[in-house]
């Protein structure tokens, strides 16, 4: 039986110019392996830096596309920003948590590659496409100014995000956790436009949790 899903294709910026590409893919497998043991889905890693993760829980689909870039761009090198161009497409799908990745090929799949590909041609990256859905060039809007928010963090701004969506803990919290002072924190993640992006991942979730079509 169709459940709405969420499918997140992507690939990373600029690979080949890494000057440690080792400890950038290390940076990759680990965040995606995180990211989808504590959202419950399947992931897959091709083309070398390509890659595809299905969640079982739409609402959970832009957390973990922040989670993903944040989680990269943190660990930037001092010289080359780390980043990735990542596709979320929601739609129903037969597709299963145990079931690989691989085997999988229905629209909702398809929709994500094929934004990837779209994205690939510009600036973007960060999209998101909602299978079979009317009215939803709003919340891609929405997304594109998400979008260039994340394009201009530091690797500090993208440590506080990425450390504020994994814990929810305080600011008092997080600077204990960084070993820094509370006013730095609320800094970093005013820098980072933490409010704002908050909210809109707030937004997103609720939408998809209320609306299961």
């Amino acid at each position: 039986m169709a459940q709405r899903i969420a499918v997140l294709t992507g690939d990373l910026v600029d690979s080949r110019k890494a000057s440690d590409p080792q400890r950038l893919f290390q940076a990759l497998d680990t965040a995606i392996e995180a990211i989808t043991a504590r959202y419950g889905g399947q992931s897959e890693r091709y083309r070398g830096d390509g890659f595809q993760i299905a969640l079982p829980d739409p609402a959970a689909a832009l957390p973990a596309a922040v989670l993903l870039r944040a989680a990269l761009i943190r660990h930037s090198e001092e010289r080359q920003r780390w980043d990735a161009r990542i596709a979320v497409a929601i739609g129903r799908d037969p597709w299963q948590p145990g079931q690989r990745v691989t085997e999988a090929s229905g629209e909702v799949f398809v929709r994500s590659g094929q934004t990837l590909d779209t994205m690939s041609e510009g600036t973007a990256h960060l999209a998101l496409s909602l299978v079979e859905e009317p009215g939803s060039d709003c919340l891609a809007l929405l997304t594109r100014f998400v979008d260039d928010l994340i394009d201009g963090w530091s690797r500090y701004a993208a440590e506080a995000v990425y450390l504020s969506l994994w814990h929810e803990e305080s600011q008092q919290a997080l600077a204990k956790r960084l070993g820094i002072s509370q006013p730095s924190v609320h800094k970093r993640l005013r820098a980072a436009r933490w409010a704002l992006l908050d909210d809109y991942l707030r937004y997103l979730g609720q939408r998809f949790k209320d609306d299961p079509r």
